[in-house]
């Protein structure tokens, strides 16, 4: 078969960069550590999501975060940070120092039906396959997959007892090794493919859209990929069936995703903050053994970015997630919700039962 597909720059192996952690790791100093100590207490009556960069200058740690802003929105896809010293803070402390980090990288925009921007990453023993599940709500590893705005960001509040590494692959090197290895199946994944919104539906729209996973645009390959979302769309009649060659598309992407050529695992600590974009990284999280104390459980916080100057989306973007002004994805935004971050109540997702965190002392 002639292979006439373009190949695309910002490829990256996870073994190449398992040995270089160096590039993709700030570890804070004390001067930015007492940046964020002073935001802390600067920014304690403030509503979190009213927090704006303004309101936390954090000026030894900010021009990091502007270089950190631009390699994860084009360069290599992602950076960690490590050194917060979490086990000084409350629950809410610590929620404010990162939301001051995340300001610098972007705008907070909302992760379900709820409003919630400041989502909690827990085991809720939900089922993966109810169509209003997330897979962050159970203890499975979860699919390589993308989220909703520009870049999602997690910090580490409580680890697992074992497991639950982070796991991210270049979605980049992965086009790239399809369109060399299996450049028929690249093809289809840059065909639409049909998602489900999982019951959390913007005004005037269907309850599934189409987009395909592979999207060329402006000289980059931007990737869309929530394998789950397209399962079950399939619960719509009027959505396409799945064909054979589509399905074939998904288990090779899938399977390069999950083997050791491409993907890098990374250890979450307490106090670990992860930015990673959703354009060119797919990440995912290998299943965890939980503490039976529920205050010991794994728990992270998250936010999705929507970043002014991050690389331009095609057409078909707006409809997945709609776009701002500024041609950025504005994220869930569903009738009557009001952006919020409450931390006394669990994350469930659209139409789950909402739960009580056990604060940490």
């Amino acid at each position: 078969m002639s292979d006439d597909l373009p190949r695309f720059d910002g490829a990256w192996s996870g073994p190449e960069l398992a040995r270089t952690p160096e590039r993709w790791t700030i570890a804070l100093t004390p001067d930015e550590i007492d940046d964020l100590d002073q935001a802390i207490g600067a920014l304690e009556r403030s509503a979190i999501v009213d927090i704006t960069r303004s309101d936390a200058p954090l000026p030894h740690l900010a021009p990091r975060l502007a270089a950190m802003r631009e390699t994860v929105l084009h360069g290599q896809g992602f950076m960690l940070i490590t050194g917060f010293p979490i086990e000084r803070y409350s629950l809410e402390q610590a929620a404010r120092a990162f939301w001051a980090v995340g300001a610098h990288m972007g705008t907070a925009v909302s992760q379900n039906a709820k409003g919630h921007a400041l989502g909690h990453v827990r085991d809720l023993g939900f089922d993966p396959n109810v169509p209003s599940a997330r897979g962050y709500q159970s203890n499975a590893r979860l699919p390589y997959h993308c989220d909703a705005g520009d870049i999602v960001a997690l910090l580490s509040v409580q680890t697992s007892k074992s497991g639950g590494l982070s796991s991210l692959v270049s979605s980049v090197a992965l086009y790239n090794a399809m369109a060399e290895r299996r450049p028929d199946l690249a093809r289809v994944l840059m065909q639409p493919s049909y998602r489900d919104r999982r019951d959390e539906i913007p005004e005037g729209r269907k309850p599934w859209f189409a987009m395909p996973i592979f999207n060329p645009h402006g000289g980059h390959m931007l990737t869309n990929f929530v394998r789950s979302g397209i399962r079950k769309a399939q619960r719509f009649d009027e959505v396409p069936r799945i064909t054979e060659h589509q399905a074939e598309a998904f288990d090779y992407l899938d399977a390069l995703a999950e083997g050791p050529e491409f993907h890098l695992d990374i250890k979450f600590g307490p106090g670990d903050m992860q930015f990673v974009s959703n354009h060119s990284i797919l990440h995912s999280r290998t299943a965890f053994e939980n503490w039976d104390d529920l205050g010991k459980q794994r728990h992270l916080l998250r936010l999705w970015l929507a970043c002014a100057g991050g690389p331009a989306l095609p057409a078909v973007y707006e409809e997945q997630q709609g776009l701002n002004a500024d041609g950025r994805p504005l994220g869930i935004h569903c009738p009557g919700a009001i952006l919020n971050a409450d931390l006394k109540v669990m994350d469930g997702g659209a139409g789950a039962s909402e739960e009580r965190l056990k604060q940490p002392a």
